[in-house]
């Protein structure tokens, strides 16, 4: 009899806690989506690390039930990852030639594609004097690049050295130093290990040891350009929509300002709709 009077306590129990569950679950589906917590996946080139945590910060305080998770490698890097099936609402590459490859793979809503920022280049090394030009990089005897097969950095790096008619000969004498992104990079040029490290400028104003040796001619490289573009699942999810037009926004600007960004203007309504 104890056997079944317990038994029975316990099957009570337990249509009391499923009543329980059933009641927060009908609770949960009953909310405003607005009230429900939501989550944006956010691909991101390397470069923009330190900005793009501050951007986040400040988004999901004004919108505390969303969570914005970061995935920050080299812009090639993760766009191969997304055309692979890897999660992600939105992407930020730090050139032209990675988001025209997810357009391309059918990544990227097209409609959505614009450029967030600007950026320049500059190499900085640890205890080096000023150079006066990128040919006096020749004589430098280790100069660290991001792989130019991955790395939009080292990709700038390579056209404008290709320009001075200095990269084969450093290529040649083997003093290329290739960096799995733009910060490894720069590491590199902190720890003294490469005489020189082709970073952007905002990257440079992280530097702890290095100092900038030289401003590279923007004449020399394609333009610096972030774009940014929702992916196809990014534009059917609210949560990374309003992330999305929250970093075309005024305060987003100010922060990509204080960063050392250029910020791009926002795209006219026009624009939006063709």
């Amino acid at each position: 009899m104890a056997g079944r009077a317990a038994s029975k306590k316990m099957s009570h129990f337990a249509r009391r806690a499923g009543g329980l569950l059933l009641a927060v679950l009908l609770l949960f589906l009953l909310l405003p989506p607005s009230a429900r917590a939501e989550e944006v996946r956010l691909s991101a080139a390397a470069s923009l690390t330190e900005v793009v945590k501050e951007l986040i910060s400040v988004f999901c305080k004004e919108n505390p039930g969303t969570t914005v998770l970061p995935n920050f490698a080299s812009s090639g890097a993760l766009a191969k990852q997304i055309a692979q099936g890897a999660p992600a609402d939105l992407y930020i590459s730090a050139n032209q030639r990675w988001m025209a490859y997810l357009l391309e793979t059918k990544g990227i809503a097209p409609q959505t594609v614009h450029v967030l920022a600007y950026n320049s280049l500059v190499l900085v090394g640890r205890g080096g004097q000023p150079l006066n030009s990128l040919r006096d990089v020749g004589f430098l005897a280790l100069v660290a690049i991001g792989s130019p097969k991955s790395v939009p950095a080292g990709q700038y790096a390579a056209q404008a050295l290709r320009a001075a008619g200095v990269y084969e000969q450093l290529a040649r004498d083997h003093k290329l130093v290739m960096a799995k992104d733009v910060r490894q990079a720069l590491i590199y040029a902190e720890r003294g290990e490469v005489d020189g490290a082709f970073v952007y400028r905002t990257d440079a104003l992280l530097a702890q040891q290095a100092a900038v040796l030289l401003t590279v001619p923007a004449e020399l490289h394609d333009r610096i350009a972030y774009p940014l573009g929702l992916t196809q699942s990014g534009s059917r999810n609210r949560a990374a929509q309003a992330f999305f037009t929250f970093l075309q926004g005024p305060v987003a600007a100010e922060i990509l300002t204080a960063y050392g960004f250029e910020p791009a203007a926002p795209p006219a309504p026009e624009a939006e709709q063709r």
